[in-house]
């Protein structure tokens, strides 16, 4: 079997599952067990018959129990179910390379690594543009209705990582996210765009514009399907995946009751680091309780950001070397 064709079974199998969930399972779920297992191929067969397909992971106790342990056989219905759901999975996989939409499963090698570790790891992305594995990259994140001290911040950071050569993430929105994003490609950056809609559609309208050039010169990410509108509960999504794909938050402007709070909260999650714009802490509460965590830095300017970033990226950097010394530490005994 080669790679390709390994992928795509794995892929199928991953999408059978997800259009056969039901609760308590979610998509994410699901895609958290599947990287655990390893295989999605694996996971599928298991329930289609468990006595026959045992899973690897031993301590997977729920699938244990329904199929390794006690062998309980599925009902026919659910059989029915996931063998339909194969089939359409891969007239999708068929129809989606037809289109050229670019269909990455968590199993993908080109897959964020970044992502792939967090605790809500997206089943798949779709993209649009240049994929750069396991890149550096910072969201510059604030409100739609910003104000022109805040646009000043954005503009100003995303000067500053662009020209450390750092990717600049935002989300496509009108305000602080196409300041952020116009800034990186006038200075010849790099600039990542998470959106909250299907990799076919281009939302707002007024940044149709700006998204193509962002698929030619930088990289589009989506979570959703071909053809999803944009909803009240797709930007809290695509928020969370920024903050996952990114090293840190810088927050640019925001006001008591802006949906940037989400994505601040997102990074507290996923443990990484908040920069604050000082503007934000003085004119909210949620911005005055979000600067006494841990992990969070109120700055005034984008020199402060910078600085912010230094001090993050060398805890990063000791971090990676304790791991590589506890990596090593057996091979040495």
């Amino acid at each position: 079997m080669t790679d390709e064709q390994w992928l795509r079974r794995e892929s199928a199998a991953l999408l059978a599952l997800l259009d056969t969930c039901e609760k308590p399972d979610t998509w994410t779920s699901i895609a958290n067990d599947c990287v655990l297992e390893g295989s999605a191929e694996r996971i599928y067969h298991h329930h289609l018959d468990p006595s026959a397909h045992s899973l690897e992971r031993e301590e997977n106790d729920a699938y244990a129990i329904q199929g390794t342990l006690l062998d309980d056989p599925p009902s026919p219905t659910l059989v029915t179910r996931l063998e339909n759901a194969y089939k359409i999975a891969e007239q999708r996989l068929d129809e989606w390379k037809r289109h050229g939409y670019d269909f990455m499963s968590v199993f993908d090698p080109r897959f964020p690594g970044q992502l792939r570790m967090t605790i809500d790891v997206p089943p798949f992305l779709f993209a649009s543009g240049i994929i750069i594995p396991n890149e550096t990259a910072v969201s510059v994140v604030g409100s739609r209705a910003c104000t022109p001290e805040g646009a000043q911040f954005a503009i100003d950071c995303a000067r500053m990582l662009t020209k450390r050569g750092i990717g600049v993430i935002a989300g496509l929105a009108k305000g602080i996210d196409t300041f952020a994003h116009k800034t990186a490609l006038a200075d010849g950056g790099r600039t990542i765009a998470f959106i909250g809609t299907g990799i076919d559609r281009q939302y707002p309208a007024e940044n149709r514009d700006l998204q193509k050039r962002i698929e030619n010169e930088g990289l589009v990410l989506s979570q959703f399907m071909p053809g999803a509108e944009p909803t009240r509960q797709t930007f809290p999504m695509r928020n969370a995946l920024m903050s996952g794909y990114g090293i840190a938050t810088i927050i640019a402007d925001a006001n008591e009751h802006s949906g940037t709070r989400i994505q601040a909260r997102q990074a507290q999650r996923h443990g990484r680091p908040v920069i604050l714009n000082h503007t934000v802490m003085d004119g909210t509460q949620w911005g005055r309780e979000l600067a006494d965590k841990p992990g969070v830095y109120v700055v005034r300017d984008a020199s402060g950001a910078s600085d912010a970033l230094d001090y993050i990226m060398s805890i990063d950097d000791v971090d990676m070397l304790a791991r590589q010394l506890l990596d090593a530490a057996p091979a040495a005994i």
